[in-house]
């Protein structure tokens, strides 16, 4: 028995990797993931980036009346798979999120589709959370046919880095391309090192177990 199973259904605060501080009912608690409502949304939060977590003093939160139905176990993985095709928000850092939905579930990364950014692959490890979308809401207020149910025909690969390799030659955008050297055209895979060189032209080399998202047009 997990021992924060002893406080589901309390207001928990959670302290996460990069000052994140989030308050909640502790609704389930699965082998690597916590479920926490926060008065709006139900919020998935993979426990590799929780530092600590303690019992809130007080909250105003109230218990949602259509709490989701426990699982027997739960984990990441098994919130991706029964998260695909539903519209979702998701971080992979503290500040920027992306909208859209899971269309397929890998070894270890997951493809998301998001109208601004298209296809992104997106490492398991760098999920800060997922929240659904609630009340049939759809992203930037789209009508439903202008997202594809098959956004990408691209034959996907088990692992992250054998995806990678499928884009050698293509321009990728890696993070959201919020620094220049994030954009540029992919040459080669060295082990732990990707290589692309950038507009201008310079060679950079880039951890790949750092690689929060990538995307291409």
């Amino acid at each position: 028995m997990n021992i924060l199973e002893n406080y589901i259904h309390q207001t928990m605060t959670l302290h996460l990797a990069g000052r994140i501080k989030i308050d909640g009912i502790l609704i389930e608690v699965g082998s690597d993931i916590i479920v926490l409502y926060n008065g709006e949304e139900y919020m998935y939060i993979p426990t590799t980036h929780v530092l600590h977590i303690k019992k809130s003093v007080e909250s105003e939160i109230i218990l949602p009346t259509d709490e989701i139905d426990p699982l027997k176990e739960i984990s990441l993985r098994k919130i991706l798979v029964n998260a695909k095709g539903l519209f979702t928000e998701i971080f992979v850092t503290p500040s920027q999120s992306i909208h859209g939905y899971i269309t397929n579930v890998l070894s270890d990364y997951f493809v998301f589709y998001s109208p601004v950014y298209k296809t992104m692959f997106i490492p398991f490890h760098h999920l800060k959370w997922l929240t659904p979308y609630q009340n049939n809401q759809i992203p930037y207020g789209l009508e439903r046919e202008m997202l594809p149910v098959h956004p990408s025909n691209m034959n996907l690969s088990r692992t992250f880095e054998i995806q990678l390799q499928k884009l050698i030659g293509k321009i990728i955008i890696i993070d959201l391309g919020i620094e220049a050297y994030q954009i540029g055209q992919l040459v080669a895979i060295h082990k732990s090192f990707i290589e692309i060189i950038t507009a201008r032209q310079e060679t950079v080399f880039i951890p790949m177990n750092h690689i929060k998202t990538v995307h291409f047009q």
